[in-house]
């Protein structure tokens, strides 16, 4: 299982969101590429990004941001949020991006997932967030009545390389990622399954490893905070 140590930005710094509102983000750094390469440093195989503003406006905000931890590792990078149009997906690309996250358009444009699947393959990952069950879009912001398991299944024969499942309510709370409903959407489809939302202690990541069937966890506030120690979990992972 494969650990992604958390980026998430907002106005060119790295922050932390509780339950994902932008009005309960701590910063943790305003040097996103020096972050980066911390990370890289104590071993990790890949860094997973997020633009906040970019989710909420629909498009790239942060990319200055982005662009300067891409120049910065050479380990693989995964970002999500903003990205909702062929142009937008080719770009980031181009520019050296390992893997696209669609969230919001994998609900109302499930086509152009499957057609960036098909024009990168590899490279496209779905992005999943809910609450309750249920898919929510926009930044969090609006729920739907789109259940977690239908969107993935939908994507089953898309050529998606990952599915990453946040259970928003655990976000950013330290208390413990949805291990049940993570395993079971990763017994339910055969795309990767990737844990997102509460990992916040080594517990966490060996409960999550020994499912047997979930492909990676993320973890963001725990590693910052220091209650995941970031060497213990990639050897543990290793082990």
């Amino acid at each position: 299982m494969i650990l992604y140590p958390a980026i998430d930005l907002k106005d060119g710094q790295c922050v932390r969101l509780l339950h994902g509102e932008m009005d309960k983000a701590t910063v943790f750094g305003d040097d996103p590429a020096a972050q980066a390469a911390k990370f890289e440093a104590a071993g990790c195989e890949w860094v997973h990004l997020v633009d906040l503003n970019g989710a909420f406006a629909g498009q790239p905000v942060n990319a200055a941001a982005v662009e300067a931890i891409l120049a910065r590792i050479k380990v693989p990078a995964q970002l999500g949020g903003g990205i909702r149009n062929m142009a937008t997906i080719a770009a980031w690309i181009e520019k050296g991006l390992a893997r696209v996250i669609l969230g919001t358009v994998a609900v109302e444009n499930p086509a152009l997932v499957r057609e960036a699947a098909r024009a990168f393959p590899g490279k496209v990952a779905v992005g999943i967030d809910a609450r309750g069950g249920r898919v929510a879009t926009k930044g969090w912001a609006e729920e739907t009545d789109v259940m977690v398991t239908d969107l993935a299944r939908s994507f089953e024969d898309a050529g998606v390389a990952a599915i990453i499942y946040t259970d928003i309510m655990r976000d950013g709370a330290m208390t413990g990622p949805n291990i049940e409903a993570t395993e079971a959407l990763a017994r339910a489809v055969a795309i990767p399954v990737i844990a997102s939302g509460g990992v916040s202690s080594l517990p966490d990541l060996i409960a999550l490893r020994d499912t047997g069937v979930i492909a990676g966890a993320i973890s963001g506030r725990a590693i910052y905070d220091g209650a995941l120690d970031l060497g213990a979990a990639l050897d543990a992972l290793k082990g």
